[in-house]
């Protein structure tokens, strides 16, 4: 089992409570609750930025189209070669289950 260095009981009971959340709008709330505006935006522009590395997109190209600066991108390039493999690991989930709606419909 992966050992992360932010273990401790209080995040235990924080990522039990997120897997807990059924759909979209339980995120919305526990979110809007939880953290601030920006602390939402940040995290959302990194999630976007390694979905952006993934498909190849230049530092430039992402820097244009979302806005984040070089020190974001680098940061989020980093944990995706050095990292906990924790976005690879979602992006290939939800790659996954395009390719499966795809197929169905």
């Amino acid at each position: 089992m992966y050992e992360s260095r932010m273990n401790s009981d209080m995040t235990d009971h924080l990522y039990q409570a997120i897997l807990s959340l059924r759909d979209r709008e339980d995120c919305y709330r526990f979110f809007d609750d939880l953290c601030t505006v920006g602390e939402i935006q940040v995290m959302a522009q990194r999630w976007m930025v390694a979905r952006m590395l993934q498909e190849g997109e230049t530092f430039n190209a992402i820097n244009e189209k979302t806005g984040v600066s070089s020190a974001t991108i680098t940061r989020v390039r980093k944990c995706l070669v050095y990292g906990a493999d924790g976005y690879a690991r979602v992006i290939h989930r939800l790659t996954e289950q395009e390719s499966s709606k795809k197929e169905e419909g």
